[in-house]
């Protein structure tokens, strides 16, 4: 019963992936001669820019994902992790600075580690850093606020001390606790090659992923069309509201990490420097499109508790830079 419905969401998804592109491609013709009203395409048009922003990213994470599946052994991933738990966190944190992979692509990958033995406190430091930490992102921080060197450096200082906090309460809370979901579908393919194998899994993972993809994307879109800009500069130079504000608008914009910056350069006039580094380091680590993505992969409690946690380290860091500052 299991495999029949899982086909079925394959298919579901594959035919509306499918309609988007054909929406993509041949939506001036389609629409041709029809009263559009002007929120529709609003939301259309950011819909489409999200998705197609997003699925190169969550193609390299599926394949990234794949070649941990097929090539690298729960053996290897031991013998990577270092025998004391609080002394991987910072190790965890390097190797997420190194990986040019937004938060969407990041999830199947620890998933996948985690699966084959990373601990989970582990995987979680790599999850939050890498959408951040990478010279990508930094690259465009530094472009979008090259004049204000202070945004630049504490986005990353900032999510660097915030992801070690968050992988040390993870570890508290769950110790050895595995909170992964049981894969529910593992197609029986018969591959007789390790390339084979891999394309396989990338496929399998792509649209088990790509679903809850097509929901934020266009919750998100929907958001972004309706949240007035008014209110937000009413309460933006609060230095209690506005931070929680734009954590607020990180999550439901869900912005890829390679790109936030330069719409958080939009709102420089607007909100506190506290504000901006809200927005820049809380919406890569946690966002409605990657929350829906984590709940096809871990279990509920702990994607609350997960998001309960970084929401509170991120608010007190900034809270703390803040005051500092």
């Amino acid at each position: 019963m299991e495999k029949v419905v899982d086909k079925k969401g394959d298919l579901a998804s594959l035919i509306l992936f499918i309609l988007i592109m054909v929406l993509f491609l041949f939506g001036d013709v389609l629409v041709k001669g029809v009263n559009v009203p002007s929120f529709t395409l609003q939301v259309g048009t950011i819909f489409l820019s999200i998705l197609l922003e997003a699925i190169p990213f969550i193609l390299l994470g599926v394949f990234a994902s794949s070649l941990i599946q097929t090539f690298v052994s729960e053996q290897m991933v031991q013998k990577w992790i270092p025998k004391r738990p609080l002394a991987a966190l910072v190790p965890a944190a390097v190797v997420g600075a190194l990986l040019p992979i937004c938060e969407c692509a990041i999830i199947p990958v620890v998933r996948r580690l985690i699966a084959k033995g990373m601990p989970l406190h582990v995987g979680v430091v790599i999850m939050v850093t890498a959408p951040i930490l990478n010279p990508v992102v930094f690259a465009s921080t530094y472009y979008a606020f090259s004049s204000n060197m202070s945004i630049v450096y504490g986005r990353m200082g900032i999510a660097f001390v915030a992801s070690l906090i968050i992988g040390l309460i993870v570890y508290v809370i769950f110790q050895n606790h595995l909170p992964l979901k049981s894969i529910k579908h593992s197609h029986d393919h018969h591959v007789n090659s390790r390339l084979t194998a891999t394309l396989t899994h990338a496929i399998d993972e792509f649209f088990d992923v790509g679903r809850y993809l097509i929901i934020g994307a266009f919750v998100a879109s929907f958001f972004q069309v309706v949240i007035n800009r008014e209110i937000l500069v009413e309460v933006g130079q609060h230095e209690i509201i506005g931070p929680a504000l734009m954590m607020g608008l990180a999550y439901v914009l869900s912005l890829c990490s390679e790109a936030d910056a330069f719409v958080a350069a939009s709102f420089t006039s607007t909100f506190t420097p506290a504000s901006l580094l809200a927005f820049l380091i809380y919406g890569p680590m946690i966002d409605f499109k990657n929350t829906l993505m984590m709940l096809a992969y871990f279990r509920r409690i702990f994607v609350v508790i997960f998001i309960g946690v970084v929401t509170t380290v991120v608010y007190v860091c900034i809270y703390i830079f803040h005051f500092i500052g």
